[in-house]
């Protein structure tokens, strides 16, 4: 192809074979605070050759430490006994064959060197002029052939080097596209193309180079990378490389689960990734790596595969109207149905058969209309919160409320004991007083019995157990079950409270019991 020629877009035959590199443990490592143990990055290492099926997987650079040599040489020996050792890259450098003694004593077998795929790097940064970076560049790669290395080669800053010193990059790729290069690699090293100049530039790499091996690294600088990989490919490149959840320097590389997903869904294409283990993947790196997946990543983040509106659960119900390809059973996670207070009935029933309870449709109107008044005070509710919810509706919505609280104030005070003051209707007619206790809701019990004993000259239930649930997982929002004992003239009985507050639970459980004693019996 001429200089000055406009490649144009012919689509690609499906079923295309993709060859993806994985580069979390190298250019994911240069996440700013990332760093992996030895024994984290072999894990990975395990996860992604062994679970994901991933091609390539580049895991280090050459001479950063005596520790990250260990770590290599770890890896490099346990794939060496798999058989996955020339799966295995690491990075190196034009350093008169350091690197390449490197990566042979770690037990390497495919060094991926770095050049410079622009004039301003080769001059500014190595002070060399492109004659000499061209001989540099011949020298290492027949290091390299000589050690027994398979050479790849990454043209560093190509993006800018062919916007903006073309003749310098045609002048570099014509020098060295006959030296034993298996591949060479594009990067978008500042994340600076679209998808529009990315099909565009590697066109003309792939027209005037059309029986070398092109890979595309993409970075997320203007959150592109996807989109840049797909016209990476449609422009006939051959490799493209991602990390685990987007890890990499700044904004971080082209994220392997929207990768796979445009590649396999948008471009009909073959990785050989396995879709189902990648969400587990992405959650050990989250952990290893601390830096936590956005909840609403695509394909891995928590809240993707989650219905909110009650409208959507309705169309999901009714030949799923509002799914996509990306189905979460692919990338094996599960559809979920937010319970809050934009849900309908149809949220609470998937959520209901997802927990194998039935209920009658008044009892579903009234789970679905405590469910809307805990989302309209802002508070999460879960699938594990439901059970909960069920029980204190079910069991208590047809009580009679002759006792009812007006008001309340708590007050907790460092050096003085808690004090409450209680207003509460009883049939009609309202009683306040004031009491102080052992905790809140002791101050809030000794008004109560203040309002009885002195006011309405009647006798409480004892309290005799008081036990708090919250659903499994433990979290701080979670909502809090509160069951209150009582014992009442010899007879037990238990009450109730469900809230995100644990005083607020045990109050409306206490006001239950008030509801279910009144008017019997010296009460």
């Amino acid at each position: 192809m001429r200089k000055g020629d406009k490649p144009t877009h012919t689509p690609l035959p499906r079923g295309l074979k993709v060859e993806i590199m994985d580069t979390t443990l190298r250019d994911g490592e240069q996440t700013s605070g990332v760093s992996f143990s030895a024994s984290e990055k072999l894990g990975i290492a395990k996860l992604l050759l062994r679970e994901l099926h991933v091609p390539r997987l580049e895991v280090a650079s050459a001479r950063v430490s005596e520790g990250e040599f260990e770590t290599v040489s770890q890896v490099c020996s346990w794939a060496d006994r798999h058989g996955l050792l020339n799966r295995i890259e690491i990075l190196g450098f034009l350093d008169g064959g350091r690197s390449i003694d490197w990566v042979r004593r770690a037990g390497g077998k495919v060094i991926n060197l770095l050049c410079k795929g622009s004039e301003n790097h080769c001059r500014n940064q190595l002070g060399m002029t492109p004659e000499e970076h061209i001989q540099a560049i011949k020298d290492e790669v027949g290091r390299a052939v000589e050690a027994g290395l398979k050479v790849n080669l990454y043209l560093e800053d190509w993006s800018n080097g062919i916007q903006h010193s073309p003749d310098y990059l045609m002048q570099l790729m014509d020098s060295i596209c006959i030296l034993p290069i298996e591949r060479f690699m594009l990067p978008d090293t500042l994340g600076i193309l679209t998808p529009t100049q990315t099909f565009y530039y590697v066109k003309r790499m792939t027209g005037r180079y059309p029986d070398l091996h092109f890979d595309f690294h993409a970075h997320n600088d203007y959150d592109l990378a996807a989109g840049n990989v797909f016209g990476a490919l449609q422009a006939g490149v051959k490799g493209v490389h991602v990390t685990v959840n987007g890890l990499g320097e700044r904004a971080g590389n082209a994220t392997l689960s929207s990768t796979v997903a445009v590649i396999h869904d948008h471009l009909g294409m073959v990785t050989g990734i396995d879709e189902k283990k990648i969400n587990k993947v992405s959650r050990i790196v989250e952990s290893f790596s601390g830096v936590m997946i956005p909840s609403n990543k695509p394909i891995v983040g928590e809240n993707v595969f989650t219905q909110c509106a009650g409208v959507h659960a309705d169309g999901d119900s009714k030949k799923n109207l509002y799914f996509n390809d990306l189905l979460p059973e692919r990338f094996g996670r599960e559809r979920e149905y937010a319970l809050g207070k934009t849900s309908g009935k149809a949220n609470i029933k998937k959520n209901l058969e997802a927990l194998g309870i039935e209920l009658g449709e008044e009892a579903i109107r009234k789970v679905t209309e405590r469910i809307i008044e805990l989302g309209d005070r802002k508070e999460i509710v879960t699938q594990s919160d439901l059970p909960f919810i069920v029980a204190d509706v079910v069991k208590h919505s047809d009580m009679a409320s002759q006792v009812k609280v007006v008001n309340y104030t708590l007050s907790l005070t460092r050096g003085l004991r808690p004090t409450a003051v209680v207003r509460l209707e009883i049939d009609g007619k309202e009683y306040e007083e004031t009491g102080s206790g052992d905790g809140q809701y002791d101050a809030f019990v000794k008004a109560v019995r203040k309002i009885y004993s002195r006011r309405l000259k009647r006798k409480l239930p004892v309290l005799t157990n008081y036990t708090v649930n919250i659903p499994p997982g433990g979290r701080t929002d979670a909502l809090v079950q509160t069951t209150i004992s009582w014992d009442w003239e010899g007879h037990s009985l238990k009450t109730r409270g469900l809230d995100p507050d644990q005083t607020e639970a045990a109050i409306q459980a206490t006001v239950k019991m008030l509801n279910i004693v009144h008017g019997r019996k010296n009460c």
